[in-house]
């Protein structure tokens, strides 16, 4: 082999290094992604239990100001 051929070989080499450090990146980032998305997906039916519960406890509250209707006064 002579010098060209020894550097076409380095770039090569170098080239493969690359493409294979971007495809862990990439499988890296989309098991990322994947992992946030069904912690959203968790987080809003979470928030969902939590807003049906609070609207259940508060209609057993009596007196609650949302149902009253306004002073006289008004």
């Amino acid at each position: 082999m002579n010098a060209a051929d020894d550097a076409i070989m380095e770039r090569l080499i170098d080239l493969e290094s690359r493409i294979a450090f971007m495809e862990r990146s990439l499988i890296e980032m989309s098991d990322a992604l994947a992992d946030a998305r069904m912690e959203t997906t968790r987080e809003r039916l979470r928030t969902e239990a939590l807003l049906s519960e609070l609207g259940e406890l508060r209609s057993l509250i009596p007196g609650d100001a949302g149902v009253e209707p306004p002073p006289p006064h008004y």
